[in-house]
Parts: C-alpha cells; sequence; structure tokens
C-alpha cells in the first residue's frame, strides 16, 4: 500500500502535460480509465494532446466547420455516435469507441446491385431510419446479386475487420426470401474468397450455425458475411451476396454493407 503510494506521490509531481503524453501512447478506453485516478490525470487525459493521437490521420478533411469548436475529445466520441457521410453522400465513416479504429459503411447507392437501374425489379426509396439519402428496395427477381469493394487504404492497418449485410425484410417480402441460404463471399482481390451460407431471418432457428442475422437496434438487421485482415495499404477488398435459385425474391431493403473491427 505504502509502494502504490509513493508511486503515485512520484506520478503527481509529473507535469500534467507529460501525463498527457504517456496517457496518447494507450488506448481511448484506457484513457477513460485512467481520468478516474486523481484530479490531475483527469486533467491530463481529457486533453487535446490524448484525443488527438486518437483521431484518424486527415480527420480535418472530412469534418464538417461546425465541428471545429469541438474539444478533441467531444470530437472522439461525435465520431463514434454520429458515422459522417462521404463519398458524394454513398458512403459513411466512423469510430469505433473503445480503439478509435476506423468503420466504414459503404451505401447501396456505391454498390453494384444487379438489375438495380431496372424499376419493376428494384426501386430507390428514402426511409428515415437511414443515414444515407436513398436505399434499395427489392420489387421482384429471380438472380439476386450484390456486390462492392474496399480500398484498406481507407481501413485502419493491421486490423481484423468483418462485413456486415445491413437490411430490413419488408412487410410484403416473400417468405423464402428470408429461409433460403445466401452465399456471401469476401476476400482480396484475386485471392480465395471466405465463402459462407446463411439465411436473412433474424429469427433464430434451432439447428441453424452462426452466424445469424440480428436486429442491430436502429431499425435495421445484419448479418455478418466474412472476415479480412488489413496487412496491406493498397489492397482492395471484395464483397458479394448471391442468390440464384429458381423462386421470386422480393421484400428486401439495403441499406448498405459494413466494414467494422472484429473482436
Amino acid at each position: 500500500m505504502k509502494e502504490a503510494e509513493a508511486e503515485m506521490n512520484i506520478i503527481s509531481m509529473l507535469p500534467a502535460e507529460c501525463i498527457s503524453h504517456i496517457v496518447s501512447c494507450t488506448t481511448p478506453q484506457d484513457a477513460c480509465r485512467s481520468s478516474l485516478v486523481s484530479h490531475l490525470f483527469r486533467i491530463a487525459a481529457d486533453s487535446d494532446i490524448v484525443w488527438e493521437r486518437f483521431l484518424p490521420q486527415g480527420y480535418k478533411e472530412i469534418i464538417s466547420s461546425s465541428l471545429n469548436s469541438l474539444s478533441k475529445k467531444d470530437l472522439y466520441f461525435h465520431l463514434c455516435n454520429h458515422p459522417i457521410i462521404i463519398g458524394n453522400g454513398n458512403m459513411s465513416m466512423a469510430l469505433e469507441k473503445q480503439s478509435g479504429k476506423k468503420c466504414y459503411m459503404v451505401g447501396a447507392r456505391e454498390l453494384t446491385v444487379i438489375w438495380g437501374d431496372t424499376p419493376p425489379y428494384w426501386q430507390w426509396i428514402s426511409l428515415p431510419e437511414s443515414r444515407f439519402a436513398q436505399v434499395a428496395e427489392l420489387n421482384y427477381v429471380w438472380w439476386l446479386e450484390i456486390k462492392g469493394c474496399i480500398e484498406t487504404k481507407n481501413l485502419s492497418p493491421r486490423t481484423a475487420y468483418a462485413a456486415y449485410f445491413v437490411y430490413q425484410l419488408s412487410s410484403e417480402h416473400n417468405p423464402r426470401t428470408a429461409t433460403t441460404p445466401f452465399r456471401f463471399r469476401v476476400a482480396y482481390e484475386q485471392s480465395a474468397a471466405d465463402e459462407r451460407s446463411v439465411i436473412l431471418n433474424p429469427i433464430a432457428h434451432e439447428g441453424i450455425a452462426p452466424p445469424q442475422a440480428r436486429y442491430r437496434g436502429d431499425g435495421w438487421i445484419e448479418i455478418e458475411m466474412g472476415e479480412f485482415i488489413t496487412e496491406e495499404d493498397n489492397a482492395t477488398v471484395l464483397f458479394s451476396l448471391m442468390e440464384i435459385s429458381s423462386f421470386r425474391k422480393s421484400g428486401l431493403i439495403v441499406e448498405g454493407i459494413e466494414l467494422r473491427p472484429k473482436h
């Protein structure tokens, strides 16, 4: 006990700026914990020196000027809770709260939706629960295929990511659309794909192995499509879903595909 008190007394003799530099070498989660140690640590852990380190490179180029008045800590948590719309309004970027790593969503308009520009098959609608101006609603098709990609330079390096298909099932969907296995693929360009066969129904069924669809809590459903690790700065990750058996699929509403760190 006395040794711990002695160590704390030594640390308390350090300038707050020095403590800030030390804390900035940890993680956002550790910084929040350290602020509970003492008043001095709280001042140091809340400083811009710490939270500037946790913000992604180039963040000033993508944030709105209205956010410039925020402290770096407030800006960090704003980016965790409020995704920024980028890429002509068809993509979004946010931060994972615990680690500060980047999360991206590729909106439906940025994806390749087969027959997506053919009105009898698909239509583009606006929904209040979507972060994007438009989402894709399936009227009917027999051949359903959606593809997309992202460059790893946009993501956090040396990080395990998972891709998630984000969607809804309208009240008019064909029940077979929700219960027939879809094929999901995630892979680096020119590499063997991680392929999975899953159903879109978010209600758990006995005998169905994970991954399973789940409600996100924001009005949407998601299901994990596959995983990858960002080991290169200039590589391209491809992701797709497909269902081409001979029945009429309908009632699927697509918001996009989200890439976020997996723990």
